[in-house]
């Protein structure tokens, strides 16, 4: 995997931990 894939997987991992923490907020 290069540093992109790597990135990518992170960026996405936040944007769904994200989306979890703001529904139980809501």
């Amino acid at each position: 995997a290069t540093r992109y894939d790597k990135l990518a997987r992170n960026f996405l991992a936040a944007v769904h931990l994200a989306a979890i923490v703001a529904y139980w907020i809501n």
